[in-house]
């Protein structure tokens, strides 16, 4: 049990780095295409060819998932919980808190909150791929907390 929580929590961090390297060299880099709309400010729909992102991690968590309900791999579960968990804090700030497709948290007012959106206002400032900045969620560089 503890070598489950364990994996879980290494996991849900990890997924912070992945999400940083996936953002910065892969959705700014390869597949800018699909990541392009999400920098523009005007949107033709609610969803964007940006959303497709999620469905690759949900893909490798059910992967995971099901690695370990065939009993290929026993942390299995962990991996794929964590995964889950780290996509579903992800949503909860980056699209319902920062880019407030939902109209939920639009008051809370501590610093990390506040840093949290001046990392992001700082990454959706550069509009093309080039030059951005802050390509990770959860970590937010030190300079973005005002003292």
């Amino acid at each position: 049990m503890l070598i489950n929580i364990l994996v879980f929590i290494f996991t849900f961090c990890f997924m912070e780095f992945m999400a940083w390297f996936s953002h910065k060299y892969i959705m700014h880099g390869f597949l800018w295409h699909l990541h392009a709309d999400h920098h523009k400010k005007d949107h033709n729909s609610w969803f964007e060819r940006n959303d497709t992102f999620f469905l690759f991690y949900a893909a490798i968590s059910i992967g995971f998932f099901l690695l370990w309900k065939n009993d290929i791999l026993k942390t299995g579960l962990a991996i794929g919980i964590g995964i889950f968990a780290y996509g579903l804090a992800y949503f909860i700030v980056h699209d319902i808190f920062i880019h407030q497709r939902f109209k939920l948290f639009r008051n809370i007012d501590n610093s990390y909150a506040k840093a949290v959106r001046r990392a992001h206002k700082m990454h959706h400032k550069h509009i093309g791929k080039e030059d951005g900045e802050c390509f990770g969620m959860l970590v937010v560089p030190r300079k973005y907390f005002k003292h």
